[in-house]
């Protein structure tokens, strides 16, 4: 095996490994919202209410939207309207579905930038939760870390169509 095979199998292999994580960040995020809403309802009934529970939603729910994107393209998950491509013939396919890569990769990697310059924002001004005051500085940097490895998982099947990084 050549150095840069090697090296390739290694990015390959580190590429797949942050996207299932951030699917388990994704799971956590889901579990702790579950949890936090029922302790809420039930602990409501008996007249204390958890305090913060809103702040807690809130940012574990960001947090869950942004981790699941990755993992949902890399098994190709996401809802696609096949009729119109399908019309298209092979080259006609290989073209659009070409440009749209291309179109979702620049949107997404200006999306991880401009969420870099938020969250630099957010901290510079002290913003925090209403309830919790927990900063929210951290919140768009893990939207900015999950629309960059967005970037990789779709160049990645833009380099080798029909071959998925993940299968469900």
């Amino acid at each position: 095996m050549s150095q840069l095979s090697k090296i390739y199998s290694g990015y390959l292999s580190c590429l797949r490994n942050t996207v299932l994580f951030m699917a388990g960040v994704t799971g956590a995020g889901i579990l702790l919202m579950v949890l936090a809403t029922c302790a809420d309802i039930i602990l409501r009934f008996a007249g204390h209410p958890v305090v913060g529970v809103f702040d807690l939603v809130r940012v574990a729910g960001a947090v869950s939207m942004a981790a699941a994107l990755p993992y949902t393209t890399a098994v190709k998950g996401h809802v696609a309207i096949e009729y119109f491509f399908q019309k298209l013939g092979k080259k006609g396919r290989i073209a659009a579905d070409s440009i749209s890569r291309i179109i979702t990769i620049s949107f997404f990697a200006i999306l991880s930038w401009e969420a870099v310059r938020y969250g630099i924002k957010l901290k510079s001004t002290g913003e925090v939760t209403p309830t919790l005051q927990l900063p929210l500085f951290w919140v768009p940097w893990i939207i900015a870390l999950s629309c960059a490895v967005m970037v990789l998982v779709i160049l990645h099947n833009l380099l080798h169509p029909g071959k998925g990084l993940i299968k469900p």
